[in-house]
């Protein structure tokens, strides 16, 4: 008796090709999702990790203010809160700043189309009438599609978005938002926050020596 002949296998041939090559790039845009999701999951968990434009356009990284305690604000030139913000910023900044603490301004046009100018011409406008000192940065959009990473990154940590201008994120030496403040609220109630987060940054890198 002859000994049967093995049956081909049921799924060989030119299908079973194209199914292993489709479950290839399946499992290859599944791999490569999962590790872009952890490279992002790294990048965004602070603010010093992203990078911005300045206001002459050019493209710096806010790595350079890690290890300080920062307020970040959207600011605005043609607004009824201008001068007040303004004027308890550079205080703020004058009385913190720059060895331990920075005021970061952000113009945005979003809000009462009160920024309407270029974003060199804004930090000219703030340093000439207000004497300003602290850093300001390319005009943003906070809302919609197009907001800024970084300025999107203070609002989803929060879980606050702006109403209005001169809207003001606290910022850790980490780079993680602590509190956040609306505009009308006064130095009064920003200050200790400030000072509490400095005392501590300056113990802990007496303790690190």
């Amino acid at each position: 008796m002859e000994p049967l002949a093995a049956s081909p296998l049921k799924y060989s041939g030119p299908k079973a090709k194209v199914f292993a090559a489709f479950l290839s790039m399946v499992l290859c845009t599944v791999l490569l999702f999962l590790l872009q999701l952890k490279f992002l999951k790294t990048r965004i968990n602070s603010f010093y990790a992203f990078e911005v434009k300045d206001a002459n356009g050019r493209t710096v990284s806010l790595e350079k203010f890690k290890g300080k305690v920062s307020l970040v604000v959207n600011v605005a030139s043609d607004c009824q809160l201008t001068a007040r913000n303004y004027l308890a910023l550079q205080e703020l900044h004058k009385e913190f700043g720059p060895s331990h603490f920075n005021v970061l301004a952000f113009p945005c046009n979003q809000f009462g189309d009160a920024e309407p100018r270029p974003s060199k011409e804004i930090e000219s406008f703030a340093r000439k009438n207000y004497r300003v000192t602290f850093p300001f940065f390319h005009k943003i959009k906070i809302l919609g599609s197009e907001a800024e990473p970084a300025f999107r990154f203070l609002v989803d940590s929060s879980k606050k978005e702006p109403k209005w201008n001169f809207w003001k994120y606290l910022v850790n030496p980490e780079g993680q938002v602590v509190k956040y403040w609306r505009p009308e609220e006064p130095n009064e109630a920003i200050r200790p926050d400030i000072a509490t987060l400095i005392r501590h940054m300056i113990i802990k890198k007496k303790e690190d020596l």
